[in-house]
């Protein structure tokens, strides 16, 4: 159950970033709204520690390989996350959006596969 909270989760939080980014890159009002700048820190928090609390309930060693990787990607993903929604040119933000969604790819094909090189496990 936690595991289909943690992707339940996951996904919510890719389709937030898609809508909040597609609004910086519209330079929308929405993008103000209070609900708009609180949600994506609860979700994300929530994301975040049920993948901490999978680890203790999986046991898996916290820095082994593909989970390592994943809080590479996370981190990558953040960064370019702040570029997307911070950045002063059109050209920067769509940079980072597209940056950061790749990191998502990535942390979904590591997830899925376990292994830090998902491509040479398919």
């Amino acid at each position: 159950m936690l595991k289909n909270f943690h992707v339940v989760l996951a996904y919510l939080t890719v389709l937030g970033f898609v809508v909040r980014g597609s609004w910086a890159l519209l330079d929308s009002p929405m993008r103000q709204e209070k609900w708009a700048k609180i949600a994506p820190h609860v979700i994300d928090t929530l994301l975040l520690a049920l993948g901490v609390l999978l680890v203790i309930d999986l046991g898996l060693a916290p820095f082994s390989g593909w989970l390592s990787a994943k809080l590479l990607g996370l981190i990558a993903y953040i960064g370019f996350g702040v570029l997307a929604m911070r950045a002063q040119s059109r050209g920067l933000k769509i940079f980072g959006f597209s940056a950061a969604l790749l990191c998502v790819g990535y942390i979904f094909a590591v997830a899925f596969t376990r292994s830090a090189w998902p491509l040479a496990a398919a």
